[in-house]
C-alpha cells in the first residue's frame, strides 16, 4: 500500500493533516474511517501537523474535522492549500485572528 501524505479523519472533513513536511506537487490523502485515497496537488508548502484544503472553501465557510466544525473560513480557500490562522477563524478561540 502506498504511504499517505495527508490524513482526514472522516469522509465529509473538509480538510486534512500533513503527517510529514510537504511540498507543492501531488499528494496522497488517506481516510481514516475507510481504505480511501484521494489525489491532490499541494498548492503550497505545509508543514508536519498543518491542515490542507480536501476541497474549494468559500469564504465564511464552516469547516469540519473530526465531523465537527473546527472553525470558520473568513477568505476563500482553495482545494489544496493550507488551512491555518492566515484564512480560518477557530470556533473555540474566535479572536484567534
Amino acid at each position: 500500500m502506498d504511504s499517505a501524505d495527508f490524513l482526514a479523519h472522516r469522509h465529509g472533513d473538509d480538510v486534512a493533516v500533513a503527517v510529514r513536511d510537504i511540498s507543492p506537487g501531488p499528494v496522497v490523502v488517506a481516510y481514516l474511517d475507510s481504505d480511501d485515497r484521494v489525489t491532490l496537488t499541494a498548492l503550497e508548502p505545509i508543514a508536519l501537523g498543518h491542515k490542507v484544503a480536501v476541497r474549494d472553501l468559500d469564504s465564511d465557510f464552516d469547516v469540519t474535522e473530526y465531523g465537527a466544525c473546527i472553525g470558520r473560513t473568513y477568505k476563500p480557500v482553495r482545494k489544496g492549500e493550507a488551512v491555518h490562522i492566515h484564512n480560518l477563524r477557530s470556533v473555540r478561540w474566535p479572536r484567534s485572528s
